[in-house]
């Protein structure tokens, strides 16, 4: 589901460059869109009663807050939004450290796909709240944050290979 979200935005957002469209409200579908998808992933794995109740609590909270910020400023749909990637970043941060937390006592179950979203989210967060910086940058720098998420992105993407081979490459064969 996560990624044909992802794929999805990424073929609108290619389409809408190639007709010099803009195309940074796209950034929002991807980030709420990682949010929800994310934290109903980690209600389902997280097998803690108080955790899941946090996670159902923030999910609400975060997409309560969104709304009140998108509904009082609608011009935020057209701009990137700072605020949005932070919330809903941290938000899932934390729900990874809670499932890492769980994985000292048990099986590693989803190791590997969490470490990817810690690892990316963290990542791309800082690059993110640093980027507009990037725009005081020499021009030959300025697209160094876009690389570097770029990057990251792709190991996530790596990670969530070894983690699909790992755990479910095996039961398609048999």
């Amino acid at each position: 589901m996560y990624l044909g979200l992802v794929f999805v935005v990424q073929i609108w957002a290619e389409i809408l460059i190639q007709q010099k469209c803009n195309n940074l409200f796209l950034s929002h579908f991807y980030f709420v869109g990682q949010f929800v998808i994310l934290s109903l992933f980690y209600e389902k794995i997280l097998k803690e009663e108080y955790q899941k109740r946090i996670v159902k609590i923030g999910f609400i909270i975060g997409l309560l807050v969104l709304a009140i910020q998108y509904s009082t400023d609608v011009s935020l749909f057209i701009k990137f939004n700072l605020f949005e990637i932070f919330l809903t970043s941290f938000i899932l941060i934390v729900f990874a450290s809670f499932h890492f937390y769980n994985l000292l006592n048990e099986k590693k179950e989803f190791y590997y796909i969490n470490m990817g979203i810690l690892m990316y989210l963290c990542g791309s967060t800082i690059l993110f709240l640093t980027g507009n910086l990037a725009i005081m940058l020499h021009s030959k720098f300025n697209k160094m944050p876009w690389i570097l998420n770029s990057f990251l992105y792709i190991i996530y993407q790596v990670f969530i290979l070894v983690e699909w081979k790992k755990s479910f490459s095996n039961k398609i064969r048999q």
